[in-house]
């Protein structure tokens, strides 16, 4: 039995971690959130509710989970203040159960306004961000210039590290991106006032998580986008701007890698992706169609189409590889019930030779053709299902080929969007 488990996606993003999380944080005492921002999207469905969420881990709906916000994260003050009312207005208390790391980053309107300048200037060659201002708060991460939520616990102290940072940064806006500055005083007062509602969360993330550990809890630490969107192991530059991968936990939380026991991928059925970029399985027809439509392939964030194809196992292996997966998520399988056929990329051709791994080089990636086995579809539906031996026996087989191809098991199957819409395998938290 596992006590720190992470759950990440093993594609680009939009797996249908909310789900993932959220029903296995029932039997969790902690929920982390360990990277990213509120670039990225998590969706529950609970009864009739439908419940977004972008910075809050998903297991804030269960009334006896702590929920962390670690200092890998960029937190948006107005972002946190109205999704923190969100659920509180769902009758949600987050009283003694949301801590927030004053190690995070803050996302100020002017990394928005630079976020959007600099796609605005790139034109036909965007790389598709959200536009809520991640990549250059990240930026000044790395340049030591970054204002933390630590900052915001001495107004004098954050007005003046970011009237220092606005000199920066108005600079740029109006000079190379040509334009309007913004107004640095109103930005001030807005950030504290926005701020006023989540200080008293503020806390040592870390600390929490040493404690935690000390007294066998169980911890779960959900991932933001997913493998793929790494900004080293991913599709470069086509990425987010943060660590995707396993390795980010220790880095966004503070406990070393040696705490981890588990490190579970979820991977769709097929695959999708959002925004630019390679994908080398897409499908321009009627089935990329279908995929799209069955699968509702709306991003959650952004409201954008998702890119639609066939699952990518070589894909996958990167993702394998990277995070040292140890168990495997398969989610709407059932998208896949109405299909005559189903396609499995199990690997590439460059410049007529057959590769067995993803190539880093981005050029090189826009060039690969895949190699795909074709398997049968069951034409049986799966909705619903939640025990394996009764799914389909031609659904059972995709699933099988998909782990020893891999060589990982199967840990959970999703084949719905509901909670209890899930076939569990091999849980985490139970012997």
């Amino acid at each position: 039995m596992a006590k720190h488990v992470v759950i990440l996606g093993a594609q680009w993003g939009d797996e249908g971690k909310g789900k993932v999380v959220d029903y296995f944080a029932s039997e969790c005492d902690y929920v982390v959130r360990f990277q990213g921002g509120h670039n990225a999207g998590h969706t529950l469905v609970i009864g009739d509710q439908v419940i977004k969420l972008s910075l809050l881990p998903s297991g804030i709906m269960h009334s006896n989970i702590i929920c962390l916000l670690g200092g890998g994260m960029v937190v948006s003050p107005a972002a946190l203040e109205k999704e923190m009312k969100m659920v509180q207005e769902l009758g949600v208390s987050l009283e003694h159960r949301l801590i927030i790391s004053d190690q995070a980053a803050l996302i100020l309107p002017i990394h928005i306004a630079l976020d959007e300048a600099r796609e605005q200037k790139r034109g036909s060659n965007q790389i598709g961000t959200t536009k809520r201002g991640i990549g250059p708060s990240y930026e000044d991460v790395v340049a030591r210039r970054a204002v933390k939520v630590q900052a915001l616990k001495d107004p004098a102290v954050f007005r003046a590290q970011v009237e220092a940072l606005m000199d920066y940064h108005q600079f740029v806006l109006t000079n190379y991106y040509q334009q309007k500055p913004l107004d640095v005083e109103a930005m001030i007062d807005e950030q504290l006032q926005k701020a006023e509602h989540f200080l008293p969360y503020v806390g040592d993330v870390q600390q929490e998580l040493v404690q935690a550990h000390q007294q066998d809890m169980h911890i779960l630490y959900e991932g933001a986008q997913g493998s793929l969107l790494d900004i080293d192991h991913g599709t470069y530059p086509f990425v987010t701007s943060s660590n995707t991968t396993a390795s980010a936990v220790s880095s966004g939380t503070g406990l070393g890698p040696g705490y981890i026991d588990s490190v579970m991928g979820i991977v769709k059925a097929y695959n999708t992706r959002v925004g630019a970029g390679p994908f080398v399985t897409e499908l321009f027809d009627e089935t990329g169609e279908h995929l799209a439509k069955v699968g509702a392939e709306i991003g959650t964030v952004t409201g954008r189409g998702r890119r639609c194809g066939w699952l990518d196992l070589i894909a996958l292996k990167r993702a394998i590889i990277v995070n040292g997966l140890t168990h495997l998520i398969i989610t709407k399988l059932d998208v896949l019930d109405e299909l005559p056929e189903i396609k499995v990329c199990t690997a590439y051709e460059l410049d007529g030779e057959e590769i067995d791994y993803m190539p880093y080089d981005v050029r090189d990636l826009e060039r690969v053709k895949p190699i795909y086995q074709t398997l049968p579809g069951w034409q049986e539906s799966t909705k619903g299902v939640k025990e394996f031996k009764e799914l389909p026996l031609l659904a059972q087989q995709y699933c099988n080929f998909i782990s020893e191809t891999v060589h990982v098991p199967i840990a959970m199957l999703s084949t719905g969007p509901e909670r209890s819409e899930s076939i569990v395998i091999d849980h985490p938290f139970k012997c």
